[in-house]
């Protein structure tokens, strides 16, 4: 293997061994020997758990992050941004499930990127600038679009993290039902709401 081949391929096990265990369940030891290389070959590439841990929780922060913006890059109706929003976090949840794991346990370690909670402060300022225009043209107080901001950001998130365990109802099905919550409010919930986005 080229020295990028085996950086990715240790990678690749630190991310799988700490969704597994966590960070203080996974081990130099054990990355080194499910990589089938010494320990020495780990702490070259990384200096050590701390150093792999790091470049691990980076990129899946990036990943989500990039996910997130495209999502909320388009202008549309408001509750279409909402319904992209969640089946955007939701497919990561899919598709990215250990990654998402290592994201939402709390990190021992300092990363460039930062945390799942300043992540989601990230989103959450996109999502409060897009609330921002829209509050404005229907005279609400822009001041409030941050607290509505973070509201939606974690109401998604929080379900995010439950939808990791449970996986029902579907990912369409359980966007829908936070788009239901989010847009009409608990007292106008629509009987069986579906992804407007979908229907087309």
């Amino acid at each position: 293997m080229t020295g990028k081949e085996r950086r990715e391929q240790l990678l690749d096990v630190a991310r799988a061994l700490f969704a597994e265990r966590g960070f203080d369940g996974a081990s130099v030891e054990e990355i080194a020997h499910r990589a089938k290389v010494s320990k020495p070959v780990v702490y070259e590439h990384f200096g050590g758990k701390e150093g792999i841990y790091a470049v691990v929780v980076d990129r899946e922060m990036q990943e989500l992050l990039s996910r997130m913006t495209e999502a909320l890059a388009e202008n549309a109706h408001p509750r279409l941004l909402l319904e992209r929003a969640a089946v955007s976090l939701l497919d990561y949840v899919e598709g990215s499930t250990d990654g998402f794991r290592i994201m939402v346990r709390n990190s021992p370690v300092a990363t460039s990127t930062g945390t799942f909670s300043s992540l989601l402060n990230d989103i959450a300022s996109q999502v409060e600038d897009i609330l921002g225009v829209q509050f404005d043209s229907r005279g609400y107080d822009r001041k409030l679009a941050a607290l509505y901001s973070q509201a939606l950001v974690g109401l998604v998130a929080l379900t995010g993290q439950w939808w990791l365990e449970v996986r029902k109802p579907g990912r369409d099905e359980v966007a829908a039902h936070l788009v239901n919550l989010a847009w009409n409010g608990l007292s106008h919930l629509e009987g069986g709401p579906v992804l407007r986005e979908r229907a087309r």
